[in-house]
């Protein structure tokens, strides 16, 4: 089940390989996930010291939960293998890529990010890919009527 996806994502960058990683929450914040009460548009996924964290992803507090609430946009850890994230780190620099959060989804019992290293897309670039859904969207309503 998708809780939350990043649609600005694939518009401002060129999504080249997607990762799937594990979010460190709380109680109460899986509560939230849960529900769907977030949100991962203004968010980004930044690698301290061979470790990851996804910076400004917004939960909102659970209604029912009581002093165990913690802070909204607070700095989560991401789980994933040490290896993994230094090949990661190797591309950042190496390439000038990004590390962009994709969408939050549930896997079993687990929630899940999906990640993804892009590249930022230039203005043209956007032009072109709205020109592109436009053409799609005329020939899907041509073929319905």
């Amino acid at each position: 089940m998708v809780f939350a996806t990043n649609k600005k994502a694939s518009f401002d960058y060129f999504l080249l390989e997607k990762y799937e990683v594990g979010i460190n929450l709380v109680g109460t914040e899986v509560k939230s996930v849960r529900k769907s009460k977030l949100s991962i548009k203004e968010s980004y996924v930044k690698i301290i010291k061979d470790e990851l964290y996804i910076l400004n992803m917004h939960i909102s507090p659970y209604e029912f939960g009581n002093i165990n609430n913690v802070e909204e946009t607070r700095t989560r850890k991401l789980l994933m293998k040490k290896k993994e994230i230094r090949k990661l780190k190797e591309k950042i620099k190496e390439k000038g890529l990004t590390l962009v959060p994709v969408k939050v989804y549930s896997s079993g019992r687990y929630v899940k990010l999906e990640i993804a290293l892009s590249k930022g897309k230039k203005n043209y670039d956007k032009r072109q890919s709205l020109k592109e859904k436009d053409i799609k969207r005329e020939i899907r309503s041509k073929l319905n009527v």
